[in-house]
């Protein structure tokens, strides 16, 4: 099948973040098996969803990973004007939900399975496709963890992520926390008899502004914008109605930290500020739910050298949006950015790709399988 075919199957799947993903997993294991590779599926945690690793290639010679993830932010956009999960074609433009990011890229590696596996490889390919990156990365580890048993030490990953087949160096480290703050609930008439929650989360809302207002000074990097961690807080919740003191407060909150900085230490100050509520008779909850480091890869690195010839461009300093290389380089895998697609196309309606997008990218990932014969 043409990429464009195999972007039709894995879009027709509605392989929504932290929602099970067996039907994708099962199709793509199928076709990748179809044309001689060695596949394992490798079960998350959450028991309903799953990565996937697959080789085509000698599994014990140091080769490279094609690594993407199947899931997909939500279609509820009502300005989509066609199903987003049913692809559609206009000029050399596809629509659907994950064209852009980044069923895109995982079309154009299987499209490029079939010329690969014709190749006397003395080194291996391999596809490393997670789940839920979209929830920040949460798949992608336990994959990482398992590793040393599914082939040797990598010489390096290329995660597809939309970057209009640029080489991309690096990106900002991520974490996202989650507040609870819980109080005493009563009639608002008597706020001395109850404890406000919503009033308390105002202590580490004030905390969150002095960090965010402190960072424009902190520690810098020009290859991003802005180029200094950024701190934000995305949701908040909490209160019944207008009579009653509302016992409960929840915020949500996100660190993107430049590389050298850590994102959970950026967080802790704000950890701090809501346990110290406690000691005025409110129960406080920190979670982080989601973290990944930044991706920092030399200019020189080998595999970037190898992304330029490959692309026949200049590698890229950095980004602004996270992904899963950071984590690839954390287990001592270097990693660098390169996928169809454009990220300003992402997370909106009438995501879409172009057809020479594809094309471009699978002819760059049979290129590189060309460097790994005798």
């Amino acid at each position: 099948m043409k990429a464009n075919d195999i972007l039709e199957h894995l879009v027709a799947f509605p392989s929504v973040v932290g929602t099970p993903n067996g039907d994708i997993v099962a199709w793509v294991k199928s076709y990748l098996e179809s044309h001689g590779a060695q596949v394992t599926v490798l079960p998350g945690p959450e028991g309903d969803r799953a990565n996937l690793f697959a080789t085509i290639g000698p599994k014990d010679k140091p080769g490279y990973i094609l690594s993407g993830h199947m899931d997909v932010v939500t279609a509820s956009e009502r300005t989509w004007t066609s199903d987003p999960f049913r692809l559609r074609s206009e000029g050399d433009q596809l629509f659907g939900r994950g064209t852009c990011d980044m069923k895109g890229f995982l079309a154009a590696a299987l499209a490029g399975l079939p010329a690969i596996a014709k190749l006397p490889l003395t080194r291996p390919i391999h596809f490393a496709f997670s789940y839920d990156e979209e929830a920040g990365c949460r798949g992608v580890p336990h994959m990482l963890r398992k590793m040393g048993n599914l082939c040797a030490p990598p010489m390096g990953a290329i995660i597809g992520e939309p970057s209009s087949m640029f080489a991309i160096r690096g990106h900002k480290g991520k974490a996202a926390a989650r507040i609870e703050i819980h109080g005493a609930t009563g009639h608002s008439s008597r706020p001395d008899k109850g404890l406000n929650a919503i009033h308390a989360m105002t202590a580490v809302m004030t905390a969150v502004q002095n960090i965010v207002d402190a960072l424009p000074n902190s520690a810098l990097d020009q290859n991003f914008e802005p180029p200094y961690s950024t701190l934000q807080i995305g949701t908040i919740t909490g209160g019944r109605t207008v009579n009653i003191i509302p016992d409960l407060c929840i915020l949500e909150l996100e660190a993107r930290a430049v590389p050298g900085v850590s994102p959970t230490v950026l967080l802790e100050p704000i950890k701090a500020t809501a346990q110290a509520l406690e000691k005025n008779g409110f129960r406080t909850v920190w979670e982080i739910s989601s973290t990944y480091p930044a991706l920092s890869l030399d200019v020189d690195a080998p595999l970037a050298r190898l992304m330029e010839e490959l692309t026949g461009a200049s590698t890229l300093a950095a980004v602004s949006y996270g992904t899963e290389a950071g984590l690839y380089q954390a287990a001592g895998i270097d990693a660098i950015i390169c996928g169809p697609g454009d990220i300003s196309r992402a997370h909106r309606a009438d995501e879409f790709v172009r057809t020479d997008e594809l094309a471009a990218c699978e002819q760059m990932i049979v290129r590189l399988a060309e460097t790994l014969q005798d």
